[in-house]
């Protein structure tokens, strides 16, 4: 009996250091998402700042994500070598540096190379940490674990972006970065106190990595993160100029629908998680579906704000459900080489925020209304079902 409790005591106390250390991963992504998200609804103000067009604002969201997909794995080779407790604060230490730049940058050229530095630490972090993350559980929630995680970039839109915006409306959008300056910094010290000292970091070489990368399931699951990002980004983008002009919305009309859509982000992540661990892939095809069924209804919706609100929390909701299934995806299929396509995965997509954000760009300097930008979305929606569709077949 005494032995017994013994191992229990211990079991409670790993249970602990596993959920600070989940917490600490999700302050920091917290951070991450707010610097990532903020400049939507800071757009139209950044743009009259520095003298440029809403579309070309829109390209800082597109360099950003580039340089997470192009960036982020030269940095995790570089950085491969460090235990991944170090790697993850280095990069963290990066994260702070870029958004200091963001907020001192004095033109546009400048603005653009900061947001290029911030975004190295993006995919590497997140690729990193959600090797971490699902090693500090057990098998069967390995998801949850990943979306535990990534909780921090869904309350950053529940309470970073809205409430930067809200700063970056009354003190100016330079206010908004040195905030998270300071968000940097606090997730920085709970990363130090609560990571466990002694995270391995794999000993594969990187040509090895490099060969599971060419896996027709790694391939297949890292085109389903670019779709997925690129639906959501070819709307999101622009989603403060869409419901100006099409429902009338002031600026704090637009926070209140942006922590809506934050709300419905961290509920599809927590759900998002259960479904991972659940059924896979039949979640990702049916969810591929629901979204586009839910952007096409946002098009005759955006005509008012109330209909629009309620269908962009949907929209958050299932938009996000598919992050943690797609994460654990790529980590179960690239055996032998996690850290680098967990960190290439990030890279798609971000891949897809990017691309998401040209095309709509795009689709509205050839004079596309705002609020047809949904039909974008909804076809990409229907691309990650059918690509999901295709990915399960070949599973069985």
């Amino acid at each position: 009996m005494q032995h017994t409790l013994h191992d229990t005591a211990g079991a409670a106390a790993t249970g602990r250091s596993a959920a600070l250390a989940l917490l600490a991963l999700a302050a920091a992504s917290f951070g991450i998402g707010t610097t990532e998200f903020v400049i939507m609804g800071l757009l139209p103000e950044m743009a009259a700042d520095l003298g440029v067009s809403i579309p070309k604002a829109g390209l800082l969201v597109s360099g950003y994500a580039l340089s997470v997909t192009f960036g982020s794995p030269l940095v995790a080779v570089a950085l491969s070598r460090l235990d991944r407790r170090r790697a993850l604060l280095v990069l963290v230490g990066l994260f702070i540096l870029g958004n200091a730049l963001c907020a001192l940058a004095p033109d546009y050229r400048l603005l653009m190379l900061a947001r290029i530095v911030t975004a190295l630490c993006h995919g590497a972090f997140f690729g990193l940490g959600s090797v971490v993350a699902a090693d500090l559980v057990p098998a069967h929630r390995k998801a949850s674990a990943i979306a535990i995680m990534f909780t921090g970039l869904t309350l950053a839109n529940v309470l970073g972006v809205p409430f930067g915006t809200a700063l970056g409306h009354a003190l100016g959008w330079r206010a908004t970065f040195w905030a998270v300056v300071g968000i940097g910094f606090v997730a920085a010290a709970a990363l130090l106190a609560w990571l466990p000292r002694h995270l391995a970091h794999e000993s594969g070489s990187l040509l090895s990595e490099m060969r599971v990368l060419r896996r027709t399931q790694v391939v297949l699951a890292m085109l389903l993160s670019v779709l997925a990002s690129a639906s959501l980004f070819s709307v999101f983008t622009y989603v403060a100029p869409l419901l100006s002009a099409t429902a009338g919305a002031t600026p704090s009309a637009i926070t209140g629908v942006l922590l809506l859509f934050g709300v419905g982000l961290t509920l599809g992540n927590v759900l998002g998680g259960r479904l991972g661990d659940w059924r896979q892939m039949p979640s990702v095809i049916g969810l591929g579906i629901a979204l586009a069924l839910v952007l096409l209804a946002l098009i005759p919706a955006s005509a008012a704000l109330m209909p629009a609100t309620a269908l962009i929390g949907l929209w958050g909701i299932l938009a996000f459900a598919l992050v943690a299934p797609l994460q654990l995806r790529v980590l179960t299929a690239a055996d032998g080489a996690r850290n680098l396509a967990s960190t290439v995965n990030q890279g798609a997509f971000n891949l897809g925020n990017a691309l998401g954000a040209w095309l709509g760009g795009v689709a509205i300097t050839v004079g596309v209304p705002y609020g047809h930008l949904p039909v974008i979305g909804a076809a990409l929606a229907l691309a990650v079902a059918g690509v999901g569709v295709v990915a399960h077949r070949l599973d069985r």
